[in-house]
């Protein structure tokens, strides 16, 4: 029979995920002079840079980089198979290490903007990584239709 008891959650933990209590200081946190919070600010600002750079490096950078290897294995071995699975496997391997890097920035990002004085509780990675892709998809964009040229079947007739 069931017990209508709301104190009876049967062994069950129902409530506040464990480590998602709001902060709550001993004292008062001491306050960094202007020099120091100004440099956490710099340092900051920093660390944005590297993680927008790592992450445009995964639109661009990266995938052209492995299919060079990847062509140049190809030459080498003259199996094609073997050139796309090599660059293949190592453009996964460097997204993965790419992005664990990303992520260790971010959260070094978070700990100085602590340091500097702001109430910093998420990390910037996903936002940054959204923008990037964005700048990939435009500068694709610019490139296939300027650049490249869409190519003599839709170019008009002179």
């Amino acid at each position: 029979m069931a017990s209508n008891d709301p104190t009876d959650t049967g062994g069950l933990f129902i409530g506040r995920r464990p480590g998602t209590a709001p902060l709550r200081y001993r004292g008062t946190p001491v306050q960094a002079g202007h020099a120091r919070r100004g440099m956490d600010w710099l340092l900051s600002a920093l660390l944005l840079g590297v993680q927008g750079i790592l992450c445009l490096s995964l639109w661009g950078p990266q995938p052209i980089g492995w299919m060079w290897v990847g062509s140049q294995i190809d030459y080498a071995t003259g199996s094609l198979f073997l050139g796309i699975v090599s660059a293949f496997v190592g453009m996964v391997a460097t997204l993965f290490i790419t992005v664990a890097l990303a992520r260790r920035v971010d959260h070094a990002w978070k700990l100085v903007r602590r340091a500097a004085g702001f109430e910093q509780k998420n990390g910037a990675l996903e936002r940054i990584f959204i923008v990037t892709a964005g700048i990939a998809v435009v500068g694709f964009t610019f490139w296939f239709l300027i650049i490249a040229g869409p190519g003599p079947e839709i170019a008009p007739k002179s």
